[in-house]
């Protein structure tokens, strides 16, 4: 199946409900007017998230009720403004968190989340380092702190967050220790990184074996009781990060049970004196408090990324790109646990 999509046409992916990747429907509609303060965005590269991948199982936490259009990260140009949206934004390529609607030819966004993409990056370079980036920026450089000479142990270092950790990571100067299968870890050791077989080897000793002190900080997002684990393999002073249920993903029932248990262990381990901190990342906290100063700190952290990204200290993991018609091979192939970095949708 082919989509064409014209300046007068919009084509979205509607979740209608739990379904498998096939069940996922086209609509067709007319492009949205922008409002005061909106800008319509011409989607030029969209993703696949774990985010996604738990919506169309109904056990996001806090996603909306079916029927609804997924898609958590989109690049395009800005292709109209509404009243009192900066003129010259028209034409600007942006990046946007949307957590919902990006899987669409035209999405509708408020100006003041839109940030710009450096000239000479191109949107599927950029579309892979939006939620992944912010998401690995801010747990490595707001809640964990990592300094130059600590060692931290990423899970799922080949994935589109991991991937993008361990490598700002190794560009503060960490050590950085990453979990993958096996046919990831000749490219992790080419990115510096220590790599552990997840499906073979002893996760927490092969970790102590490399650190016997323990690691500085563990970034997981496995979940499950394997995170126990990660927060004994911390040193004195270390933060464990928690940022996903990943090992729930195909459970049946509450999507929010797994976060609230992993919400209790944090709770129960920060009121213990044992020196070392828990917490549990959310890329939206913040933002029903202050919006204003939530997106001054996204923009100003997916800047960083995009630096890092000119710079080289970062690379842009494009697992694949298809086009939005093709969105069901695409949720597939996320879902398989055969590649390496982000599956990109295109128009």
């Amino acid at each position: 199946m082919e989509v064409i999509v014209n300046a007068e046409e919009l084509v979205e992916v509607v979740l209608p409900g739990k379904v498998e990747p096939d069940g996922l429907q086209l609509r067709h509609g007319t492009v949205p007017t922008p409002g005061a303060g909106q800008v319509v965005v011409r989607m030029e590269a969209t993703g696949v998230s774990f985010a996604e991948q738990q919506m169309r199982r109904g056990r996001y936490y806090d996603q909306p009720p079916f029927p609804f259009v997924p898609g958590y990260d989109l690049v395009g140009t800005v292709l109209a403004a509404g009243p009192g949206v900066e003129p010259g934004l028209t034409g600007v390529r942006v990046a946007a968190l949307v957590k919902v609607g990006g899987w669409a030819s035209h999405v509708l966004v408020d100006a003041a989340d839109v940030v710009p993409v450096p000239a000479g990056v191109g949107a599927a370079e950029a579309e892979t380092l939006v939620v992944n980036g912010i998401t690995a920026w801010q747990m490595l450089h707001r809640k964990a702190r990592v300094r130059a000479g600590q060692t931290v142990l990423v899970h799922g270092a080949n994935g589109g967050v991991g991937s993008v950790l361990v490598q700002l990571a190794r560009a503060a100067g960490a050590q950085v220790i990453g979990t993958a299968s096996a046919r990831h870890h000749d490219a992790l050791r080419e990115k510096g990184v220590e790599p552990v077989d997840y499906r073979t080897d002893d996760i927490p000793a092969r970790v102590r074996a490399l650190a016997p002190g323990g690691v500085d900080a563990v970034f997981d997002h496995v979940g499950g009781p394997g995170i126990v684990d990660s927060w004994r393999l911390l040193a004195p002073g270390g933060t464990l990060v928690s940022y996903g249920s990943a090992s729930t993903r195909d459970d049946e029932g509450s999507g929010q049970l797994p976060v609230l248990k992993l919400l209790g262990r944090v709770w129960l381990w920060n009121a213990l004196p044992n020196r070392r901190h828990a917490c549990f990342f959310n890329v939206w906290a913040g933002r029903a408090l202050s919006r204003s100063r939530f997106r001054a700190r996204l923009r100003a952290d997916l800047t960083q990324v995009f630096t890092a990204l000119q710079r080289g200290e970062v690379t842009a993991q494009i697992a694949a790109q298809l086009p939005l018609a093709r969105v069901a091979d695409a949720l597939r192939l996320a879902e398989s646990g055969t590649v390496a970095g982000k599956v990109v949708l295109n128009p």
